[in-house]
């Protein structure tokens, strides 16, 4: 078999705070990834030192804040705002102001944080915050727009709610959950756009099939593996179509520009499937799907007594089996295989038996690993003999190994 090998980039991050009351919410952030053992290096505009302090910034970061007093300091033996564009893999910008936009939006430089955008080419993660009417003005939403097409340029728009000044509407800074989410990507991707021009088509969760109104034959899925999925395809500048199951609204997160189909059955989930396919370049499997159904269902519910004691089933039709009927060569179609034991044969049977062009095989057995958590392992294995280990991560990053793997068949 054919190896393809991994490896794991260099995390050191650059945290540029600008001058807004949402300042507040990035030492959430600052916290977060110093703890991951990820390097921050934290620079303040004079006016985001109006809202924290540096010595707040810099005992979360466990590194000393820039600022422009730094900036313009003599004696220096080479220019901070070069030496700091050099080492880093991601400029994290929150919350970004309306100056700093229209600053970025016209190439110009008239500090250090924005000196350092300049004299960098590594990614940077804008999320902005302001004043409700603020982020509606025109000329804002004209330097929004001018930016968004910049390659470098990865961006989180705010989201709605009641704002500091009491205004009610668009301006919030995005959640220091969201944000180290995209960051986590952009770390990991060095903020490849690769799938742009691709249509991903994902399902995720469990199915259910119903006895009666109330009782159903599930499984424990969550969905937690097509969204990171959903989201990883997303951030790489795909079009992504998401077929979920039934998942509590913790698990739909961050799902800002993906279309969201929601489906109980495994019957409803074929027919949105079907429905999408022809638009669509790869399909990717995550859903646990029913194996079987009740046979008969009931429109009221069944009183226990009136329970059978064999409760007779019926088969499901198999989705991916059905898929890889009707998909086109240009078409790849990924499968999902959740085993517990030895779980490379029973994956390299269903890879070939449902004519799939690969399938990730995980473990539901292990630390780490299977229904509900945060976290997962696997084994990728191509249709041409490719395999690949993927250990215990984060869903986000597997997303993004399974895309890599994909992408080199």
């Amino acid at each position: 078999m054919t190896a393809i090998a991994s490896s794991k980039p260099k995390q050191r991050v650059l945290l540029g705070v600008g001058g807004g009351i949402a300042a507040y919410k990035v030492c959430a952030v600052a916290s977060t990834l110093a703890k991951r053992g990820v390097e921050v290096m934290p620079i303040m505009t004079a006016q985001a030192q109006q809202f924290i302090t540096p010595l707040t910034l810099a005992t979360l970061c466990r590194q000393p804040v820039a600022t422009d007093a730094e900036f313009w300091q003599a004696g220096q033996s080479r220019p901070l705002h070069i030496e700091l564009g050099e080492t880093a893999d991601l400029l994290i910008l929150a919350p970004l102001t309306a100056n700093t936009l229209g600053k970025l939006a016209h190439g110009l430089a008239d500090n250090l944080l924005t000196n350092v955008v300049l004299a960098s080419t590594f990614p940077v993660l804008l999320v902005p915050a302001m004043n409700t009417d603020m982020w509606q003005q025109q000329s804002v939403q004209r330097n929004w727009q001018q930016v968004q097409p910049d390659p470098r340029y990865h961006a989180i728009a705010p989201g709605a709610g009641l704002l500091a000044c009491d205004r009610v509407g668009p301006g919030r800074l995005a959640e220091p959950s969201e944000i180290l989410a995209v960051a986590d990507s952009l770390l990991l991707t060095r903020g490849r756009r690769d799938l742009v021009g691709k249509h991903l088509l994902i399902s995720a969760g469990g199915t259910q099939e119903y006895l009666d109104p109330v009782r159903f034959i599930g499984n424990p899925s969550t969905g937690k593996m097509g969204v990171a999925l959903a989201q990883a395809a997303r951030d790489r500048g795909a079009i992504v179509t998401l077929v979920h199951g039934p998942m509590a609204a913790e698990h739909r997160t961050d799902l800002t520009g993906v279309h969201c189909i929601g489906v109980t059955t495994a019957a409803e989930m074929q027919s949105a499937l079907v429905a999408h396919l022809p638009q669509a370049d790869w399909i990717v499997m995550a859903a646990a799907v029913a194996d079987v159904k009740p046979r008969d269902y009931v429109l009221h519910k069944l009183p226990k007594a009136a329970l059978p004691e064999a409760l007779p089933l019926a088969a499901v039709p198999d989705i991916a089996a059905a898929l890889a009927q009707l998909k086109h060569d240009h078409q790849r179609l990924i499968g999902f295989a959740a085993q517990t034991g030895d779980i490379e044969p029973p994956a390299l049977k269903k890879l070939t038996s449902k004519g799939l062009d690969a399938i990730v095989a995980n473990p539901i057995d292990q630390p780490g690993s299977g229904f509900g958590g945060d976290m997962n392992q696997a084994v990728l294995l191509g249709k041409l003999g490719q395999r690949q280990v993927i250990p215990a991560s984060s869903k986000r990053h597997l997303a993004h190994h399974i895309f890599d793997f994909v992408g080199q068949l």
